[in-house]
């Protein structure tokens, strides 16, 4: 309830933008020219490519790709030998409800893929095919399959190394895996600092790839399905990003257990959605 009254008052703080909308058209172009350096100089060092030939191929790819080869081999291809013991787990064939956790396996399946369906698979794939044509599905359901074995081992060291919290809540992630596994390793210092690395890049990441992108691909949208240029929103990206953070916010806010509820229920349909208009579009073409 008190998410829902932190909502309201928000809704209602933006009653004035929104009586005044129109005023603020040059909002959009304001940020766009304030963080377009930042984005320009944090794109060029994480994508750094070096020439192939003719082709500029980007360093953390070939990392990404090495190390999902490497955790494949290593685990002897658990991608595919693990499927089915995978749907025995969504099932709840090994739930104990004395074991610690704050969500169910379900939960914990839908929250993840929450995060994923949308920049990664949609839009990137969109964008891949786009530059690269029909070709570039096969490279990345390879890269898929792989990627499923990186998967696996994060989220089984984000299990090995969680904490549980005094209250029963539980902690865990690469910042917590990266301090205690090389803590077990003798390292704690590197174990540290890599951890504090990552939560950094992690802040860059959630703000730039998981809010900012897909709050800008649906505002386009929006606009685009309600007139266009001609739209009200079509100058107003910053309203619709407004109105998304409160929302987002109303979930969050209430910590693992609020989002975990929120996600298996609507996760379930992104997926209908999602697989329903790919096979829409593949019949129609």
């Amino acid at each position: 309830m008190s998410n829902v009254k932190l909502g309201a008052a928000f809704m209602a703080a933006l009653t004035p933008l929104l009586a005044h909308a129109q005023e603020g058209s040059g909002i959009d172009e304001a940020i766009n020219t304030a963080v377009a350096p930042v984005s320009n100089f944090i794109t060029s060092i994480i994508f750094y490519s070096v020439k192939i030939g003719d082709v500029s191929f980007p360093l953390i790819v070939g990392w990404l790709i090495t190390a999902a080869a490497i955790c494949t081999i290593y685990f002897g291809f658990i991608q595919l030998r693990g499927v089915k013991h995978s749907i025995d787990l969504v099932r709840g064939c090994y739930a104990d409800p004395n074991d610690a956790g704050e969500v169910s396996h379900f939960q914990a399946l839908t929250t993840a893929l929450s995060a994923t369906v949308g920049l990664g698979n949609i839009a990137g794939v969109a964008v891949a095919v786009s530059i690269g044509g029909p070709g570039a599905t096969f490279w990345m359901i390879l890269a898929g399959l792989l990627g499923m074995a990186s998967k696996f081992t994060e989220c089984t060291l984000g299990v090995k190394f969680r904490r549980e919290n005094p209250d029963g809540t539980i902690s865990g992630g690469p910042m917590y895996y990266l301090s205690r596994g090389f803590e077990g390793l003798g390292k704690p210092g590197l174990g540290r600092v890599l951890a504090a690395i990552f939560a950094v890049c992690c802040i860059g990441g959630a703000i730039g790839g998981g809010n900012m992108f897909q709050a800008n691909q649906a505002a386009k949208q929006i606009a685009n399905v309600t007139g266009g240029e001609m739209s009200f929103f079509a100058d107003k990206g910053w309203l619709i990003g407004l109105v998304l953070a409160v929302v987002v916010g109303m979930v969050i806010i209430g910590g693992l257990r609020s989002i975990a509820h929120v996600t298996e229920k609507i996760v379930p349909f992104m997926a209908a959605i999602y697989v329903g208009a790919g096979i829409v579009i593949m019949i129609s073409n």
